[in-house]
């Protein structure tokens, strides 16, 4: 790959993958983060960004961390993506696909994600008595909640998720249950409960819907 090529894989968000993807399994996945991505050529496009087809990279794009690399950059469509959109894709693909990310010319591990976890996104907040059955208010904060040793906090949901476009034409205050903890099955079983029961949409870190407990186990 010459100079200019490796210049342009630094302009945005990268995902840097182990293996060349499938092009049907990649669209799967960027439709867990935007249902109506779609194929436009050999790139997807999935809200405002374009994810460029998959292209062999140098095993310096990631300091030799990958002896083989393929390259998924993604571009912005007009102005910048809103919420980092553009990089959340890039971080979410890569850690589905067992890869690294790239942006701005830093590697980082999207496996290595300690002290994040799934969220619950619901188009209204929810009540006190809502939330009961599963989860146990903290007296000192309205907004913090537990259930067993994971940690449970409410918050406005920045911007719009594309994952939870399905809400918009009648959410009154998009909110997050954010969740916390050291176990990603339990944080999963717990944000797909939470989910079933108050009609949410249970997603990762990324923004990406997630349909089972173990999606937020790193691939091995």
């Amino acid at each position: 790959m010459g100079w200019m090529a490796k210049r342009r894989l630094r302009t945005g968000p990268t995902a840097v993958l182990p293996a060349k993807p499938d092009p049907d399994e990649l669209l799967r996945i960027l439709q867990l983060a935007d249902p109506s991505a779609r194929r436009d050529g050999d790139d997807i496009v999935a809200s405002d960004v374009r994810v460029c087809a998959p292209v062999e990279a140098p095993a310096e794009l990631t300091g030799g961390e990958l002896e083989q690399a393929w390259a998924v950059r993604m571009a912005a469509e007009g102005p910048l993506p809103l919420n980092f959109f553009d990089r959340y894709l890039a971080e979410g693909l890569a850690f589905r696909l067992n890869g690294l990310a790239v942006t701005r010319g830093e590697v980082s591990d999207p496996a290595d994600g300690e002290g994040y976890g799934p969220a619950v996104i619901l188009p209204a907040r929810p009540t006190a008595e809502e939330l009961a059955p599963l989860l146990e208010p903290q007296e000192d904060d309205e907004f913090a909640f537990v259930a067993g040793d994971i940690k449970a906090v409410l918050v406005p949901e920045k911007g719009q998720p594309p994952a939870a476009q399905e809400f918009l034409p009648f959410a009154t205050e998009l909110t997050a249950i954010e969740l916390r903890g050291d176990e990603p099955v339990k944080l999963g079983t717990l944000a797909l409960e939470l989910s079933e029961a108050l009609n949410g949409l249970a997603v990762d870190r990324w923004r990406f819907r997630i349909d089972a407990a173990e999606d937020l186990v790193p691939p091995a």
